[in-house]
């Protein structure tokens, strides 16, 4: 099982509610939706039709679950709203029950830690490539684990001042290898990083 970690972030590190205001203001975080000055269809929306044309199933923390699963399903009929819709969901959470899985093809794990729970997957015989959009507090968990295997940012050109940052504070050295890197017109840039 591979595991790639497709992010918005901007300058400072931080990956906090790019898509709107209301999607994760928690720690008084007043910048939602800032990612959409610097958003472009072909470099950086090719840059996630690529990496959901490259997955087998999406892994989502719970907040992340929820705010997708609130807005994917109303978009049927565009491609990418349909793949997102249609691919299996992994879904990591201690909270959610079974019935509150309304979204297509979504499945709780659930028990101890994340990095337990995507081994767990692994050690069932599941095979393919996960994918891992948002959930910053999962991602900060599995490159602790050294459970990615490939990081797709998108660096935008922003500095924000503070928010959540998916990056492990642990002190641990883990070096990545510069793999491709493209510049959007608005100043984005698309790096994927690869496990040295």
């Amino acid at each position: 099982m591979r595991i790639t970690v497709s992010e918005f972030v901007s300058l400072d590190g931080v990956v906090q509610a790019p898509g709107g205001p209301d999607e994760d203001p928690s720690g008084g975080f007043a910048h939602g939706g800032w990612t959409h000055p610097f958003f472009d269809p072909e470099v950086v929306g090719g840059a996630f039709d690529q990496a959901l044309a490259g997955a087998d199933a999406l892994l989502f923390g719970r907040r992340t679950w929820q705010t997708m699963a609130a807005a994917w399903p109303a978009r049927a009929g565009d491609p990418f709203a349909d793949r997102m819709n249609a691919i299996r969901k992994y879904v990591v959470s201690q909270t959610l029950t079974e019935a509150e899985l309304g979204w297509e093809n979504s499945v709780r794990l659930g028990g101890g830690k994340a990095a337990d729970a995507v081994r767990g997957l692994a050690a069932a015989g599941e095979e393919g490539n996960l994918l891992v959009m948002g959930s910053p507090t999962l991602v900060r968990e599995l490159l602790a684990a050294d459970l990615v295997d490939e990081l797709r940012l998108i660096w935008m050109p922003v500095l924000l001042g503070g928010g959540k940052s998916l990056f492990p504070d642990d002190g641990g050295l883990r070096e990545l290898e510069l793999v491709s890197a493209a510049q959007s017109p608005t100043g984005a840039q698309v790096c994927v990083y690869r496990k040295g």
